[in-house]
């Protein structure tokens, strides 16, 4: 497959930002593989994104549509518009090297048995992220999967169909993370193969850990979606009780420490975990 063959659709959901916006788009002008388009969906009630599009619409092809606040939807909106063959899904707030899209490329046509790749967030609160490339499995989805370096082929994307709008960040059932997880999970199910390509760098802007009473319910509500899907698609109760004893003892560790804001921040994270997976039976019945 040559490389022109391989045109790359980003489809990028945005609110709220603009410089970390103008940041993406800056680095995405001086990537060295150039086939490919940018689909901006824009969820702001105003125009502040206009500008700072309009700069860039002569130096790479780039559309914008409108959605409905909610990442999955406006995903989803994106994928309505993308007409390329490889699928991507950045982030507001992250940023490509220059040779990003090219070590896809390379990836991609080296491989054509794979339905995709992922790659390694560069942020430190993806510090758990492996270190060591490999396929990706059920039980490693986890730890080589997140959603600004996944790059899927459009043969997945038709298979496997939309994001569920009820996970990710806006989403009405408060699960605000797995939807990228979730998405992988249905391809394996349906039968691609994904590879994690730990060389594969995307960076991301670091977001303040405070161990505040606002980190609290965000880590409540991003560990909800993660027993929400460890129960959706049947992990075994050693795995699920592996992440609970995990956070548990993050607790233990941070009571012994005298960090007390620490360990209430783990007992947030071991709530969601458990509700989640606790309530998951009843909403995947619906």
């Amino acid at each position: 497959m040559p490389d022109s063959d391989l045109k790359f659709s980003l489809i990028l959901a945005t609110v709220g930002r603009t410089e970390d916006v103008a940041n993406f788009l800056a680095h995405l002008a001086s990537q060295s593989y150039r086939c490919f388009e940018l689909v901006v969906v824009d969820q702001n009630q105003d125009d502040r994104l206009t500008p700072v599009l309009a700069s860039y619409s002569a130096r790479f092809p780039l559309q914008r549509c409108r959605s409905a606040p909610g990442l999955s939807l406006a995903r989803n909106v994106g994928l309505k518009r993308a007409n390329g063959n490889v699928i991507a899904f950045p982030d507001d707030d992250c940023w490509y090297p220059p040779d990003l899209l090219g070590r896809v490329a390379h990836a991609l046509i080296v491989h054509p048995e794979l339905g995709g790749v992922t790659g390694r967030p560069v942020d430190k609160s993806f510090s758990r992220f492996h270190k060591d490339s490999g396929p990706i499995n059920k039980h490693n989805v986890f730890l080589r999967c997140s959603s600004v370096t996944m790059f899927l082929r459009r043969s997945v994307v038709d298979a496997v169909g939309e994001f569920d709008e009820n996970l990710g960040v806006g989403s009405t059932g408060g699960r605000i993370a797995g939807e990228e997880t979730d998405y992988l999970l249905r391809a394996l199910e349906a039968g691609f193969q994904f590879y994690f390509d730990a060389d594969i760098e995307v960076f991301h802007r670091e977001p303040a850990l405070l161990y505040d009473r606002k980190s609290d319910r965000k880590a409540r509500a991003y560990n909800t979606a993660l027993g929400y899907l460890l129960r959706k698609y049947r992990y075994p109760f050693w795995y699920v009780g592996r992440t609970w004893l995990r956070s548990l003892g993050g607790a233990g560790v941070s009571v012994l420490a005298w960090n007390f804001p620490k360990a209430r921040y783990h007992v947030a994270v071991l709530e969601g975990r458990i509700a989640g997976w606790l309530n998951a039976k009843r909403s995947t019945n619906k």
